[in-house]
């Protein structure tokens, strides 16, 4: 466990270097190819296409033919694509190559899927929201290297020193089998069984008494499964949930850096205020091609740091009040937090809105990926979290055009819209059938359990 905690916990590390690269580097190719703010936004929102429609496709093969394949195939994908993405010769090129690696990125879900499925009952809602720490350094670590990379040698060697996490991560999956829970899912019970013992052998332990029985053999990976009469409701608020929760994710991301780039404070579009040394003609074009001071950097620095400020919270509240009534929680401040962002206040204030924001967006990821782990059963569960997290990416596809386009137009606007969004999914959250605190993960879909009602 020790070894899963590391190794499939860093796949963390390096899906938020991959997507966190955005924010750092827009400055910068604004500035090179003289882009306007749709242009700039869609170089995310293709990010996130890619992630979309990869995403349900890798869950579909990962519940056919094993999470750690695809997990696999999906860091090659997105390590391949990532590299190439520094010598892109022009912004076409660019967002080409960037809405490739969102696709190899969308796979590294299957590192969570694999944590999920070793993991005791017990033990999941304390072990999976410690996960994200390692988001957490990948979002730090990318900002600290564009800090320094950024200024001196430019963003496409930031590209390039971004890509080696995922590499070296390629190497050590060896040390992590296959999903033991996801072999006797298929009848693979030799395969369960063999990692069992390889665990056994590693921990210094005796194997317990008992033998492992094969399922019924089940047709896997069906998307009907997913609108089953006992899933259909769940299903649907589950999308809802992840659509609202990464469109304020998101927004709350790019319109910290664009509020960093304008200069904007008091909801008001301000000229640009100049950094020292930086009176160039640059900085007066109609692109808004300004980069990023060191003091942007240290407060991105800063309110990414609120993304584990709330976990201990987070945790209890996941553990005792359970998955549902905490994410409510949660998203109810966040809607909360959007509206306060609202009131003028100084540069520090705003940094606290903003500290606040990423700590409350964070753990609701920690609760919604948890939860959708858990309620779906083994044979559907990698597609049910590559659905959603392909509904995901509509979000995260429509918040660049809020944070950067929308917000330009009109600041108050953009944040009672993010708010109302994150009220529906409050709602959507406290209304969820089904409670999977204490609750064990489901092997299929009994058909004695179809007609009885799930509390």
């Amino acid at each position: 466990h020790i070894m899963l905690f590391l190794i499939m916990g860093s796949t963390g590390v390096a899906e938020a270097m991959e997507i966190m690269l955005i924010a750092v580097v827009s400055p910068l190719i604004r500035c090179e190819w003289q882009l306007q703010d749709w242009q700039v936004a869609l170089v995310t929102t293709m990010v996130f296409f890619g992630y979309m429609v990869f995403s349900i496709v890798l869950g579909l093969l990962a519940d056919r033919y094993g999470r750690w394949k695809i997990l696999l195939l999906s860091f090659l994908w997105a390590a391949y694509f990532s590299l190439l993405t520094s010598f892109a010769p022009s912004y076409i090129w660019f967002v080409f190559l960037r809405a490739m690696v969102g696709g190899g990125v969308s796979g590294h879900a299957q590192g969570l899927i694999i944590k999920t499925e070793f993991l005791p009952t017990k033990y999941r809602g304390y072990m999976l929201p410690l996960s994200q720490v390692f988001w957490l350094a990948g979002s730090l670590l990318i900002i600290g290297l564009a800090s320094v990379v950024n200024p001196t040698i430019g963003w496409r060697w930031l590209i390039r020193i971004a890509s080696i996490p995922g590499i070296l991560l390629i190497l050590v999956f060896k040390f992590i089998p296959e999903s033991a829970r996801y072999n006797i899912s298929t009848g693979n019970v030799a395969a369960a069984l063999a990692t069992l013992q390889r665990i056994a052998k590693t921990n210094g332990a005796a194997m317990p008494e008992g033998v492992l029985r094969e399922p019924a053999k089940e047709r896997r990976g069906r998307f009907k499964d997913l609108i089953h009469p006992k899933y259909f409701r769940t299903t649907l608020q589950i999308w809802i949930i992840w659509l609202g929760i990464a469109f304020a994710y998101y927004g709350v991301i790019l319109a910290s850096a664009e509020l960093l780039e304008r200069d904007l404070v008091c909801g008001s579009a301000a000229p640009p205020a100049q950094d020292s040394g930086d009176d160039s003609e640059e900085s007066h074009s109609p692109c808004h091609c300004r980069s990023f001071g060191p003091a942007a950097y240290h407060t991105m620095i800063i309110s990414t740091v609120g993304e584990i400020a709330l976990n201990p919270l987070n945790i209890l509240g996941i553990n005792f009040l359970g998955r549902r009534l905490s994410l409510c929680i949660t998203m109810g401040c966040t809607a909360l937090f959007f509206l306060l962002l609202n009131i003028c206040t100084s540069s520090t204030g705003m940094i606290g809105f903003l500290f606040m924001l990423r700590a409350l967006v964070s753990a609701n990821f920690n609760t919604i990926y948890i939860y959708t782990a858990e309620v779906y059963p083994t044979t559907m569960r990698a597609l049910g979290m590559g659905t959603s997290g392909s509904l995901c990416r509509v979000g995260a596809m429509v918040a660049p055009f809020i944070s950067q386009v929308l917000m330009s137009a009109s600041f108050t606007g953009a944040l009672c819209l993010f708010s109302s969004v994150c009220v529906v999914c409050a709602i959507s959250a406290f209304t969820l059938p089904i409670e999977t605190k204490g609750r064990a993960l489901q092997v299929c879909i009994k058909k004695p359990q179809l007609h009885q009602s799930v509390s």
